[in-house]
């Protein structure tokens, strides 16, 4: 009897052990959520509310460029929040190869984060909605591209809504399907940098609510090469872009 509890007991110290390594299965398909946590700080001499983003990365998680941002609930833009330092300075690590070979330099991706650049509104000297190294986003709220689960350290500038809306931008390259393929659109180079468009998501935050966590959830996609502003809200051709995350959970304080 006393081998029975103690197998019993290692069964379920091995169970909770997985568990917390971040294991989850749903039917046949199981995920992995296990590896440190990148902690990533912006916007620290924000005067405002104290915002807390936790990014699970999922199964078809692969370097995404990333923007997470404010705006009133009649879509209105306030502030970014976080932004990848590539899209926020305008100078990727692969941007120059004039030599032959890729090395940092200067560039512009339309149709990475499309509609976060126009929701911001600054346009550039060459009528893109997209920072340059002349213009870039401040320091304050640039950082790393995550290379997997991360949480974001974030305030507001200043005084908030009561009810206000946090959106996340997500976009990976090199990520085609049978509907984005890498001939769709053969003359435009923007698109060939996107595959598939960028996926925007959304949580609706209420400051006087009991509740201060909320989930993010998908609600389009923006344009394939970044022409204009535009959210899609069919979902259906998209396929490996709805699992680069996991789980995206917001706490604000």
């Amino acid at each position: 009897m006393k081998l029975t509890i103690y197998s019993f007991a290692l069964l379920f110290a091995s169970g909770a052990l997985l568990m917390s390594l971040g294991y989850r299965c749903s039917g046949t398909k199981k995920t992995v959520d296990a590896g440190p946590v990148e902690i990533i700080q912006t916007n620290v001499n924000g005067q405002g509310i104290s915002i807390r983003l936790d990014f699970v990365k999922g199964e078809s998680h692969n370097h995404p460029l990333m923007v997470v941002w404010t705006e009133d609930t009649s879509g209105r833009y306030i502030e970014t929040l976080y932004v990848a330092e590539s899209i926020g300075k305008g100078n990727f690590q692969h941007g120059d190869k004039s030599k032959g070979m890729w090395e940092a330099g200067a560039i512009q991706r339309p149709a990475a984060l499309p509609y976060w650049g126009h929701k911001r509104g600054i346009q550039s000297a060459n009528g893109l909605y997209i920072p340059t190294p002349e213009n870039p986003v401040p320091d304050a709220v640039t950082g790393p591209t995550p290379t997997g689960n991360f949480q974001l350290q974030s305030r507001s500038t200043g005084q908030t809504p009561a009810v206000f809306k946090l959106l996340m931008e997500i976009n990976q390259s090199w990520d085609w399907n049978e509907f984005w393929t890498n001939n769709k659109f053969p003359d435009d180079l923007n698109y060939k940098t996107s595959s598939q468009p960028s996926l925007v998501y959304e949580a609706v935050i209420d400051l006087n609510s009991p509740v201060k966590s909320f989930e993010m959830a998908p609600i389009g996609h923006g344009h394939y090469s970044g022409k204009d502003g535009s959210l899609t809200a069919d979902l259906s051709t998209l396929t490996t872009a709805l699992n680069i995350a996991e789980k995206i959970m917001v706490q604000v304080e």
